[in-house]
């Protein structure tokens, strides 16, 4: 019995002692107090932006008008009652789901500039505990750009936030309805080049009747190469050269809608009146499926809240109100007056409308509009794909930030010449604007579905929005998008199933990255190393310590990784200093410099052994390696100083010693482990016990031939803070070494079918043609040491 009560005390202490080692980093979190706020726009500037958003923002919206009544009618029209209850249709979608819905409440459910449903997916992270991303912490909520609530416990907040955490499924099935509507919105990207661009070249039929579509196709084809080769250059000036382009096509289309309906048919203003509305659905099923076309009308409103990491949400709102919907009604109604008078000519009615003089210039800007008007989607793409990568969901591409000013204009090579390819597809191969049509409206809609069923637990929980609103912004949204929805499901046969194949096809890569990510991580976490067993190597570390630094880079953000083991085991060296380091992203837009870095020591000084948590948001840089290697070291050396500042001032009534030995342990005998009354890491992790010692840095090992090294005995710690610095900086001078694990991950011989294709194969594949941590971190080749080990899941 006595036995057995030793051996649970000494379980215990065991236990104890790996708890003070390699405790978390509360205290280091908690003392980042500054407050960081984000950044105000002037007046000037914020019109400024106002413009440059015409050019990004809105030409999807401004060109609609080129194709949406003759998607709306394709087989003819009945009477003139028949076009007002369209535009009346148009004319509320309008301001219901571009006006009302994005522009005055989702605009507001951005994470602090950025939008998107990874961004409202983000913040739903910090105030449930919904998260995919593995390595959290609770010290990662004391950031100040964290942003997290809490909530009374009898609150209809509090109560949404039990529900969604109460069961994996929930959290399973917001993930992939993110996922869902993400992947619907990167096919977005790929239609509406196809659609806008071959709409404008269609202009060309107008007056030249020979003109075989086949042209028409090889112009578009042409002109969206050009396009997407000039995405290179960065929103900020393609911005600049396009939003010019566009502010001319609205003022345009504002003044000949404006002719046409004094010119042609002034009652279609009775659209204005939603009772025609109800007067349209009365004529029968025709009316019903014509709503794929009138839903054209508001393609474009979508990434108009995921370009929103590009422009202010003020800049955004401006130039929507006092540009955009203005000019976009005035175009629909002339257009819509001048097809009541000449109901045989719907097909090209836009071009047909224009006076003479006026056509071919009409048509150029017409052209350079819907060439604009592609950018919308195409910035929206990057940015979803950035915010998906940082959250673990997408394979590792290459992120360009374009912009010096504006951190969230950024261009990714590979996504766009994939988007490219798919898009000259699409265009070559329907060849037929109606078909583009039915696809472009079915992802558009499931994009528009999935943000308003992720803004109702926004309201509740971020905003704490009372139910009666909750409901109200449902009710309302899903009473114009639900019918969309029933009129585009009937076409799927037509073209609408181009978009869910492109989305079934992205989803299952992000899915099988995230859930190959998450094995990996589980399987390291599962497996990493006892401080105990690495304090008993001894101060050595069992191998001789070279000088210079080893920054060995891991994906936990406690523990040592397995890896590091297999590596020393392998090895007959390591570095003097050990850094371990772990790059993480959090579930938030940026995380600000003096935050970043969280640094703690890891067992007693002598040892020389750092961990460094890197902390970076969705929307941040990570730095080149010269500019990390320097934040990481001043963070270092910051560290030791505040360390030593706390041990010498410190209350030394706020302490109590720990004695405990481990038995057979030859790397620590009868010395002590400071532990703390308080939860000061700082503390903790230094072992100030004047027993400690050092071994020097060239030290061999033992003449027993084991690779343990015993500390030397006459040999002391550093006496002053300076010692260690000096230490440090001579370490640092003697060269940087980056140690990067390359974990390959195999599915078990006994695993299901569908496992072995995706881990083995498919991730296997995307990990195989994705960036290496090596590019991702820029680490030099020279200073590169890769270490592979295979691991079954």
């Amino acid at each position: 019995m006595e036995t057995r009560t030793n051996e649970y005390s000494r379980k215990g202490a065991m236990w104890e002692l790996e708890r003070n080692l390699d405790q978390p980093m509360d205290a280091e979190a908690g003392r980042l107090r500054n407050m960081y706020r984000e950044k105000t726009y002037p007046t000037i500037l914020l019109l400024r932006l106002a413009f440059q958003s015409l050019g990004v923002v809105f030409g999807d919206l401004g060109t609609s008008p080129l194709y949406v009544f003759y998607n709306i009618f394709p087989h003819g029209i009945e009477d003139t009652e028949q076009v007002i209850g369209a535009l009346s249709l148009i004319i509320y979608s309008l301001t219901l789901i571009p006006l009302v819905k994005y522009v005055f409440i989702v605009l507001r459910a951005n994470d602090n500039g950025q939008g998107g449903t990874f961004a409202l997916y983000s913040l739903l992270c910090r105030h449930a505990k919904i998260n995919i991303i593995p390595n959290q912490h609770r010290t990662d909520q004391d950031l100040t750009t964290y942003s997290r609530r809490t909530y009374e416990e009898k609150s209809l907040a509090a109560k949404i936030q039990r529900w969604l955490e109460g069961h994996q499924f929930r959290k399973n099935l917001i993930l992939i309805l993110v996922l869902f509507g993400t992947c619907m919105a990167v096919g977005d990207g790929i239609l509406t080049p196809a659609i806008s661009v071959l709409s404008a070249t269609g202009g060309i039929q107008v007056e030249e009747d020979r003109m075989r579509n086949d042209v028409v196709v090889i112009i578009s084809v042409l002109i969206l190469i050009g396009l997407f080769s000039m995405q290179h250059y960065g929103t900020d000036k393609v911005s600049w050269l396009f939003a010019p382009i566009v502010f001319v096509w609205f003022i345009l289309i504002g003044i000949l809608g404006a002719v046409n309906i004094c010119k042609y048919d002034h009652s279609v203003l009775k659209a204005f009146n939603p009772v025609y509305v109800y007067r349209y659905f009365k004529r029968g099923k025709t009316s019903w499926t014509s709503l794929g076309g009138i839903m054209l009308s508001i393609t474009g409103t979508e990434a108009l809240f995921a370009d929103l990491s590009y422009f202010p949400v003020q800049a955004i709102q401006i130039a929507f109100a006092v540009v955009v919907f203005p000019c976009l009604l005035l175009q629909y109604t002339g257009q819509a007056a001048f097809i009541a008078a000449n109901t045989n000519q719907v097909s090209h009615a836009f071009y047909i409308s224009l006076p003479a003089p006026i056509l071919w210039p009409a048509f150029a800007v017409a052209t350079a509009a819907a060439i604009v008007a592609s950018q919308a989607t195409i910035s929206a793409t990057y940015s979803i794909i950035k915010q998906a990568l940082a959250l673990g969901c997408f394979p590792r591409v290459k992120i360009i930030h374009t912009s010096k000013k504006y951190l969230g204009q950024i261009y990714s090579p590979d996504i766009n010449w994939i988007l490219m390819v798919f898009c000259i597809a699409v265009t070559a191969g329907f060849k037929n604007q109606s078909q583009i049509a039915n696809a472009y409206g079915t992802a558009v809609i499931m994009v528009m579905l999935v943000t308003t069923f992720l803004m109702i637990p926004i309201m509740l929980l971020v905003w704490r929005s009372h139910w009666t609103l909750v409901v109200a912004f449902t009710v309302l949204s899903l009473l114009v998008e639900i019918p969309y929805f029933s009129a585009v499901v009937r076409k799927i046969d037509q073209g609408g199933w181009v978009p869910l194949v492109f989305a079934a096809g992205f989803m299952i890569i992000m899915y099988v990255w995230h859930y190959g990510t998450l094995k990996r991580y589980e399987f390291e976490m599962h497996s990493k190393v006892s401080m105990a067993w690495i304090l008993g190597l001894g101060p050595s570390l069992g191998l001789v310590r070279v000088p210079g630094i080893g920054l060995v880079y891991t994906e936990l953000a406690s523990g040592v990784p397995h890896i590091f083991s297999h590596f020393i085991t392998n090895l007959p060296a390591i570095h003097s200093t050990l850094v371990f380091v772990c790059v993480k992203y959090l579930p938030v837009y940026t995380v600000p410099p003096d935050e970043r870095f969280l640094v703690k020591r890891i067992g007693p000084k002598n040892f020389h052994m750092f961990r460094c948590v890197a902390r970076y948001g969705y929307k941040d840089i990570h730095k080149k390696d010269d500019d990390f290697e320097k934040m990481l070291f001043d963070s270092l050396l910051l560290f030791v100083r505040l360390e030593s500042m706390m041990e010498e001032y410190s209350d030394s009534d706020e302490y109590s010693t720990l004695m405990m030995t481990l038995p057979n342990n030859p790397g620590i005998s009868n010395g002590g482990v400071t532990a703390t009354g308080t939860s000061n890491v700082m503390e903790v992790m230094s072992c100030t016990s004047s027993h400690d010692s050092i071994v020097p840095v060239n030290s061999k090992s033992n003449d027993t031939g084991s690779s343990q090294v015993m500390p030397a005995s006459g040999q002391m710690a550093f006496q002053t803070v300076g010692d260690e610095i000096a230490f440090l900086n001579a370490c640092r001078d003697a060269g940087v070494v980056h140690i990067l694990g390359n974990t390959v991950i195999r599915a078990r011989r006994d695993s299901g079918f569908v496992k072995k294709i995706a881990i083995n194969y498919l991730y296997a594949f995307l990990r195989k043609i994705c960036r290496e941590n090596s590019a991702i971190f820029n680490v030099p080749h020279e200073s590169l040491l890769n270490v592979g080990q295979v691991f079954y899941v």
